[in-house]
């Protein structure tokens, strides 16, 4: 389990005048300008954690490619990534959605956020563990999923009933409340303009597997036998949050 640490504040990562800072800014942001250019996006290059897997395509639960355009907002879907048992959110925000630049892990290793992607540039994909006390979705029961925000809140937060952890799709899923040590590591997806497929190709920021592997090693087995730790493979289903679990907790922040 994760000790709980302390939010993270102007101080661990420095103001705007800090060069170290500004140059990262600087390089998310060129970045993303010069993905908005092409078709396909790549993973995004930035210098802290960032970790590549299998291309995998998502598609439909007929098997056919996901289109990226039948996205809605406000209705979260999931799928399973990098690993069959890894369940991972898959949104889509009111608007464009920007890198964002100052993220750190638990162990202070900075890095940025993708921008999203598609045809809004609106799409972003996280973890669907908690980065605190790692609940997940599961196909009985969801203690973590996509809430609309409060007043003053974004309208789309992602909220862990656990332990009351709020993230933010729209900065990184950074921490916004609660005792969560880092933000949900974000997936990182290509989408292609001329098909409208989205691909998986990989992680950013603080994952979160090892500790999900080892806390749920004998559920995982049970329900997944040797398939828990397996690739997700050349496809990954994409459902609605309704469908992936048939329970949602509700619960107060």
């Amino acid at each position: 389990m994760q000790s709980p640490a302390a939010p993270e504040t102007p101080d661990d990562h420095g103001d705007l005048g800090d060069p170290t800072r500004r140059a990262l800014m600087c390089e998310a942001a060129c970045v993303a300008g010069a993905w908005a250019a092409s078709g396909v996006l790549p993973v995004l290059a930035a210098d802290g954690p960032a970790q590549r897997y299998a291309r995998t395509l998502l598609v439909n639960p007929l098997g056919d490619a996901f289109a990226a355009s039948s996205l809605v907002v406000g209705q979260a879907q999931l799928f399973n990534y990098p690993f069959a048992a890894s369940p991972v959110f898959l949104l889509k925000l009111e608007r464009e959605v920007a890198a964002t630049a100052d993220l750190a892990t638990e162990a202070k290793q900075r890095y940025a956020s993708p921008p999203g992607v598609g045809p809004t540039k609106s799409i972003v994909a996280f973890s669907a563990i908690c980065a605190h006390k790692l609940m997940y979705p599961t196909p009985a029961l969801s203690f973590i999923g996509v809430r609309k925000g409060f007043a003053g809140e974004p309208s789309q937060v992602i909220h862990c009933c656990g332990d009351n952890s709020r993230y933010d799709p729209a900065q990184g899923a950074r921490v916004m409340s609660g005792p969560a040590p880092q933000p949900l590591a974000a997936v990182l997806l290509e989408w292609d303009a001329k098909t409208d497929q989205i691909h998986a190709v990989g992680t950013q920021g603080g994952e979160m597997f090892k500790a999900f592997f080892d806390k749920y090693a004998f559920k995982l087995e049970t329900e997944l036998g040797s398939r828990a730790k397996a690739a997700s493979g050349a496809t990954t289903v994409v459902q609605p949050a309704s469908a992936y679990s048939k329970q949602w907790q509700t619960c107060k922040a």
